[in-house]
C-alpha cells in the first residue's frame, strides 16, 4: 500500500497510528529501523488483547454484510481476511512487550509526536487521515501531515478514501495547501487494493 523499497528500508521508518498492525513486529525481524506510535500503546498487551477478542467477530460480521464493497483478489473469502489479520495481530502481540520496552512502540498520537526533528527517513501512516474525513477537520490533516514532516524527510499516506468508500471532500485543499508551503506533493496508484476504489496514496516530500 505504500510502494516501499529495500531503499526505504535503508533508512528510519516512522509508523502513525499503527494500531495492533505486525508490520514493526516483522520490519524489526528483518533488521529494519521501525517505530509505530498510537494511543492504543498506553494499554498492556493483555487489555489489547481483550479489546482485538471483543470486536473482532463484529469487524468479521460487517465485511460479510458488506461485501460488495471490496476486491477479492489478495483474499479468498472473508474467513479467510479474519485468518490473516488475527495472525498480524498476533505478532504484534507476541513482539509488543519487548518492543514497547525498547521504545518501538510510542504512546503518541498526531497531530503532535514527541520525537526531534528529522528522527526519521519516512513516516508513514495507513487508514487513519483521510479515512475519518467527518471526524477530523481539514485543519487538523494540514497539522497533522507537517507534524509528520517535522520528524521525517517526506510522508506516505494510504487509503486516499473515507468511511463507506466515499470521496474526499477536501482532499484538493489539502494538496492545495501543501504545494503553497513549498512542499511536493503527489497521488501514486499503488499495487494493492482490497477496499474498492482505495489504490492511491498521498506522497509529501520536502524542497518540492
Amino acid at each position: 500500500m505504500f510502494s516501499l523499497t529495500d531503499a526505504d528500508f535503508g533508512g528510519r521508518i516512522l509508523g502513525c497510528a499503527d494500531g495492533p498492525a505486525s508490520f514493526n513486529a516483522v520490519a524489526t525481524h528483518q533488521g529494519r529501523y521501525v517505530v509505530s506510535c498510537d494511543p492504543l500503546y498506553r494499554y498492556s498487551g493483555p487489555e489489547i488483547r481483550a479489546r482485538i477478542d471483543a470486536v473482532y467477530p463484529e469487524v468479521l460480521e460487517q465485511t460479510r454484510q458488506n461485501l460488495h464493497e471490496f476486491v477479492w483478489q489478495e483474499f479468498a473469502s472473508v474467513d479467510d481476511v479474519g485468518r490473516v489479520r488475527m495472525e498480524a495481530m498476533e505478532a504484534f502481540l507476541n513482539d509488543y512487550d519487548v518492543g514497547r520496552e525498547k521504545g518501538r512502540y510510542v504512546d503518541a498520537e498526531l497531530p503532535s509526536l514527541p520525537f526531534a526533528t528529522d528522527t526519521f527517513n519516512l513516516a508513514l501512516c495507513s487508514h487513519f487521515l483521510f479515512l475519518y474525513t467527518d471526524q477530523l477537520s481539514e485543519d487538523f490533516h494540514i497539522e497533522a501531515i507537517f507534524e509528520m514532516l517535522r520528524v521525517s524527510r517526506e510522508v506516505r499516506i494510504f487509503p486516499l478514501l473515507a468511511m463507506g468508500g466515499t470521496p474526499l471532500r477536501y482532499l484538493p485543499h489539502v494538496v492545495g495547501r501543501l504545494k503553497e508551503s513549498g512542499l511536493g506533493v503527489s497521488i501514486e496508484r499503488v499495487p494493492y487494493e482490497f477496499v474498492r476504489g482505495a489504490n492511491e496514496m498521498m506522497w509529501v516530500r520536502k524542497g518540492g
